[in-house]
């Protein structure tokens, strides 16, 4: 069975480009249009979908965590319930930041936290929701949004191979629409911790669904070894500033990166070819230009019959290729050859 995924128009493939995601969040601040600004510069950066993160904060949080004073220089409320309202859009801003995307021809949606927000989401009819990491565990939550009917993306930081088989078995009787993230859920993740082997285990445990990474290392380099591994989807935070207040945009691409990043995938997707050898075009002049031929070593007389002794190899390669060389020892000339003539077949006997 071939893995495939349909998100709006782009069927996601082993042969496939990568579906890249630019992982918004809360990077908007809680402005409008500082969420369009970074909507319009992921979309010249090539990206094919933005997504946003979506709280019902005082059914999410307990009470004590909602009221829990959060004073530091990255808090947008004096306590951290008020900190996560500031960053939260309703519906007026979901409608019109939906309509925007389709504008621009991207993909829009975001990562559904509880039930409320799910549900808030598919009243919209968003065309894909995201799990995070910290729900890879909350199966409630998982077949939830599997019944919704949708496109299914989780994250898997924090989790053991447990952990993913068992969220995988809790959607896909409901929704086989799914992609499981590779994840490591630290902020920014060392490279010793991204572990992207394990998208082959995955690829191996998992061959009905595509395959992705939800990145948060500082760069692309990452990415683009995922997706040699067989990711075909990719999450990266996004930001216009890294210097912008919040948590996010440090370890956060700005279009510069987000760019290169596109760029380089597609490059990727390319240049892996098919897997057959074989001679290329733009090889031709250079390999005659470096290649070697067999000629004469010095003048040679007609009847004359070939040693090593005779023979030279020089470039370029317009003529007898260096491994013939034990099938023209021993022949005979037929008419006599200057320096550095060509030794052809037809003229030996």
């Amino acid at each position: 069975m071939a893995r495939e995924l349909t998100i709006d128009n782009f069927t996601i493939s082993d042969d496939s480009d990568c579906f890249v995601i630019a992982e918004i969040g809360n990077n908007h601040q809680g402005d409008l249009q500082k969420a369009k600004e970074m909507f319009k510069a992921a979309k010249e950066c090539g990206v094919n979908a933005v997504k946003l993160q979506k709280r019902d904060n005082k059914s999410l949080l307990t009470r004590a965590a909602y009221n829990k004073p959060y004073e530091n220089e990255n808090s947008f409320g004096a306590t951290y319930g008020e900190h996560r309202e500031a960053l939260e859009f309703g519906r007026t801003e979901y409608v019109e930041l939906k309509k925007y995307a389709a504008e621009l021809g991207l993909t829009m949606f975001s990562t559904a936290f509880d039930m409320n927000s799910a549900d808030f989401l598919a009243e919209l009819d968003m065309p894909l929701y995201k799990v995070a990491s910290g729900d890879l565990k909350n199966t409630p939550l998982l077949k939830h949004i599997a019944k919704i009917g949708k496109p299914m993306i989780i994250s898997t930081g924090g989790g053991t191979m447990e952990d993913v088989q068992r969220a995988y078995d809790a959607i896909m009787p409901i929704n086989s629409q799914l992609c499981i993230l590779q994840c490591t859920a630290s902020y920014p993740a060392e490279p010793e911790d991204l572990n992207l082997r394990v998208v082959t285990t995955y690829r191996e445990r998992f061959p009905d669904i595509i395959i992705g990474l939800s990145d948060h290392e500082n760069g692309i380099a990452m990415a683009l070894a995922a997706y040699v591994l067989g990711s075909r989807m990719v999450e990266q935070h996004f930001t216009l500033n890294h210097t912008w207040k919040g948590t996010d945009h440090a370890f956060s691409l700005e279009p510069i990166g987000m760019r290169k990043l596109v760029r380089d995938l597609r490059r990727v997707r390319i240049a892996l070819g098919d897997g057959e050898k074989k001679i290329y075009p733009s090889e031709v002049n250079p390999i005659t230009k470096m290649g070697k031929k067999l000629v004469a070593s010095h003048d040679l007389k007609a009847g004359h019959a070939l040693t090593m002794a005779d023979i030279a190899v020089k470039s370029p390669s317009d003529g007898i290729p260096p491994y013939e060389l034990d099938n023209v020892i021993g022949k005979v000339l037929r008419n006599a050859l200057s320096e550095d003539d060509n030794i052809t077949f037809e003229n030996l006997q």
